[in-house]
């Protein structure tokens, strides 16, 4: 199947049959199909610079460093989390790393205090990492992220390749684990993010992430203490209205 398939069927039916087509490829025979056969110049990584970023990095980075790398600079991030990313683009030579950053009238009309994230977390997500995702990704057909089945209850049966809206989304790490990540950082001499060292095993903005206690998901920092799971970039609705700003009818 060839990428004018993504033209005349419908997206699910798509990314069922491309799922299909990449089972049992190693992730940098999907990222290479993805980035260099089906969308070139059209697809770009969502990645957060966190705890096990910099393998999937580095993976895009062999196929092609000048793809689009989209990073969510919420306003909220750890200082650590902005210092490894700047190194790690570095490093790997990864040359269009778009910062993407929350509208400042939605923040000045939702969140002037910034303790939104307090008061209801769904809404600082979505301001700060879902709007600035969506208006990131307009100009592209299809995204690739790191998520892996192993690290919550709520990813255990994510699969290669999924429709998200009009989008294709490549999660061509679905099926790595622990010992797999931990064997690409070593063979490829990779940095590790700072803050895993002292517990963090998934990382976001710094007030809604702790570190995680042994024997728990890995995600099991992120809003500790309620029932979020996910800040919402993953399984957005096809119809997307962002908040309102001041001024606006």
């Amino acid at each position: 199947m060839s990428a004018l398939a993504f033209a005349s069927l419908d997206i699910g039916d798509y990314a069922r049959a491309l799922d299909a087509r990449l089972q049992g490829k190693p992730a940098e025979e999907v990222l290479r199909i993805a980035v260099t056969e089906l969308f070139p110049g059209r697809i770009a990584l969502v990645s957060s610079f966190g705890a096990e970023a910099a393998v999937l990095l580095h993976l895009v980075a062999q196929v092609d460093p000048a793809t689009p790398v989209l990073f969510l600079e919420t306003g909220k991030l750890f200082d650590e989390t902005l210092a490894y990313r700047d190194a790690l683009t570095a490093r790997l030579g990864l040359s269009d790393v778009r910062s993407l950053r929350p509208d400042p009238r939605a923040l000045a009309a939702n969140d002037e205090g910034g303790t939104l994230w307090f008061r209801d977390a769904d809404a600082c997500c979505r301001i700060r990492k879902v709007e600035p995702l969506e208006r990131g990704l307009k100009p592209f057909a299809a995204s690739i992220n790191g998520r892996k089945r192993f690290q919550a209850t709520t990813r255990s049966a994510i699969p290669l390749v999924e429709a998200d809206g009009a989008r294709l989304k490549f999660n061509p790490l679905a099926d790595w684990g622990p010992a797999e990540i931990e064997a690409y950082f070593i063979r490829h001499d990779l940095p590790r993010h700072p803050l895993v060292a002292r517990g963090y095993l998934s990382i976001g903005c710094a007030p809604c992430t702790q570190p995680v206690a042994e024997g728990e998901d890995a995600r099991a920092g992120r809003w500790r203490g309620s029932e979020k799971t996910e800040c919402g970039i993953h399984g957005r609705p096809t119809s997307f209205t962002p908040f309102r700003s001041r001024g606006e009818d």
